[in-house]
C-alpha cells in the first residue's frame, strides 16, 4: 500500500469500487474503516462451494434482511440499499476468494461487476462503498496484465 493514509483513501467515494488488493493490506484498511465509523463486513470464502454459497455468505456479512432473494438481482438491490445498516461508508472485505474465483470465474466476474456498480451508485450520494477482494501477493501478481 502507498504512503497515503488509508482513512483518506477510504473516505473518498470517488475512488471507491470493487478491487483486488494485496492481502497484507487488509487489516490496515479494516482498521481505517473502523476509525471512520464505517460499516465493516468481513466475508470468508474459504471452502465456498458455488454462487448460492457465495451469496449466502455475503448476505450474512452485510446483514441482509430475511427477504433477501439469494440471486444476482437481489444482491444488486441489497448492496444499493443497506438501509438496515446505516453508516457513513461501507467496507466489504471478501477474503480467501482464490479457489472460488478459479472454479467459478463467470460468477466471480458478475460479483465484482455488481459490487463495482454499487460503489458508483453510492458515490452519487457521497457515501463510500468499498468491496475489496484480498489476495496473496503471488495470486495478485498473476492477475497483472
Amino acid at each position: 500500500m502507498s504512503a497515503t493514509d488509508p482513512r483518506e483513501l477510504l473516505a473518498d467515494p470517488a475512488q471507491a469500487g470493487a478491487y483486488f488488493i494485496d492481502a497484507r493490506d487488509s487489516q490496515a484498511l479494516a482498521d481505517a474503516a473502523t476509525e471512520l465509523g464505517f460499516a465493516l463486513a468481513r466475508v470468508d470464502f474459504a471452502g465456498c462451494r458455488d454462487k448460492d454459497d457465495a451469496l449466502a455468505r455475503i448476505a450474512a456479512g452485510l446483514r441482509f434482511p430475511e427477504w433477501f432473494g439469494g440471486n444476482w438481482d437481489a444482491l444488486d438491490d441489497s448492496v444499493n440499499d443497506l438501509s438496515w445498516w446505516p453508516a457513513p461508508g461501507y467496507l466489504l472485505l471478501i477474503e480467501r476468494t482464490g479457489a472460488w474465483q478459479a472454479a467459478h470465474a463467470d460468477d466471480a466476474a458478475t460479483l465484482v461487476e455488481i459490487l463495482g456498480d454499487a460503489a458508483q451508485d453510492w458515490a452519487k450520494t457521497r457515501v463510500p462503498f468499498w468491496a475489496l477482494l484480498p489476495l496473496p501477493e503471488a495470486e495478485l501478481a498473476q492477475m497483472a496484465p
